[in-house]
């Protein structure tokens, strides 16, 4: 049972099925699918019909919510199949979160149902072109103007920006609060008029899903669509909403890591090299087992975050150790699969060129893990005085 053996038997069937969607349905395109660089819009729509996009919302809104280990495992399995999958859904699940656990009746009313389907896709807009991944240092402002809130600035590296329904969009609403993140909200905006989708990203890797800029020029949205009703929350809604983006990040790179480690080990199987497997070479044995021990190693570090998630508890530092360690894990065993591949390693009719190119993303996304190593700290000290 190995992996599922903490989930019960709805959660196991729902892993089991997402991972026999990507052996039949995924494998068999993701090459090519990749290589165009195109949108997978046959592979989305059987996810909606999976119930994926509905993992983080409650029944009574039409969703399957799952426990959070379950949708780690879930997110393993999508990336396995195509990392582009996993991010397919990653921002939505936030959004998801964070209406069911901040929003107010209506807005869980007006919005859950449609994003449990899919019929409605969401995704986060947090990084600004200067900011980066200082978030109290945002510029994006929504003034109240006549009864309703004007929206004025620009986003980047928002991952599904053209085909988003819904975009939970931190700003500041209180240009004078001190400290800055007293006057942050989170925005729940629609595509309308004054929001412009103004380009796609070139992207090393992460292909077919589209990562764009988004310029707010007077957007206009009613006040009723402050996250939560009461404008000033965003910051700490947001970082809630982060336990569960990091810790989507460190399953995507999971998944990958998976993928790259089960390729080599296949690979090392059949080519012979000097009369034997080339696995009995102990430079290649040693690799193969290193990538193996570090794989579950992460695992079980990110299924532990899962689980505290799980029990109510604050997991900042727990998802950050997850992301950081998790992603880190990913990138080495993307390398090592190419080296294990030899020369073919550095060829696109192989899949772990794609691994080596998809790794980074989870490096740097969600937050760097520079800044992972200063929550991971900060945590520290604070616990330990409160100890």
């Amino acid at each position: 049972m190995g992996r599922l053996e903490a989930l019960d038997e709805h959660e196991r069937a729902v892993v089991s099925t997402v991972a026999d969607f990507v052996d039949k349905q995924v494998k068999p395109v993701v090459q090519q699918l990749e290589h165009d660089n195109v949108y997978p819009e046959a592979l989305i729509e059987q996810m909606k019909a999976l119930g994926v996009y509905g993992l983080a919302v409650p029944e009574e809104y039409g969703g399957v919510a799952v426990s959070m280990q379950c949708y780690v495992l879930v997110t393993e399995e999508l990336a396995r199949g195509w990392m582009s999958l996993a991010g397919a859904m990653g921002g939505h699940t936030v959004v998801c979160k964070l209406l069911n656990q901040f929003g107010t009746q209506e807005q869980q009313d007006t919005w859950l149902p449609r994003l449990a389907t899919g019929e409605v896709r969401a995704t986060m807009a947090l990084t600004e072109p200067h900011g980066g991944s200082d978030l109290q240092a945002l510029r994006t402002s929504a003034k109240e103007v006549d009864g309703e809130y004007r929206v004025n600035g620009a986003k980047t590296w928002i991952s599904n920006a053209r085909r988003a329904g819904l975009t939970a969009l931190l700003c500041k609403t209180d240009l004078t609060a001190q400290p800055a993140s007293k006057g942050i909200s989170v925005l729940l905006v629609e595509p309308g008029e004054g929001m412009t989708v103004s380009r796609d990203l070139p992207k090393l890797g992460y292909k077919g899903v589209e990562s764009c800029e988004v310029v707010f020029d007077d957007y206009r949205a009613p006040l009723s669509n402050i996250l939560g009703g009461v404008p000033g929350l965003g910051f700490a809604q947001m970082m809630k909403g982060l336990e569960t983006g990091r810790l989507q990040v460190a399953a995507r790179a999971l998944g990958v890591g998976r993928a790259a480690y089960e390729d080599a080990l296949s690979y090392a199987q059949t080519r012979e090299s000097f009369g034997k497997p080339i696995w009995k070479h102990q430079s290649v044995g040693n690799l193969l087992a290193d990538m193996a021990t570090s794989l579950e190693a992460a695992r079980q570090l990110t299924l532990y975050a899962a689980r505290e998630f799980d029990a109510g508890r604050r997991v900042d530092m727990e998802a950050g150790m997850a992301k950081l360690f998790a992603s880190e894990t990913a990138m080495k065993i993307a390398l090592d699969a190419v080296r294990v591949h030899g020369g073919y390693g550095y060829s696109t009719e192989y899949d772990v060129e794609r691994y080596f190119r998809d790794a980074p993303l989870m490096i740097v996304g969600e937050g760097t893990n520079e800044i992972q190593r200063n929550v991971i700290v900060g945590q520290l000290v604070s616990r330990a005085r409160k100890g």
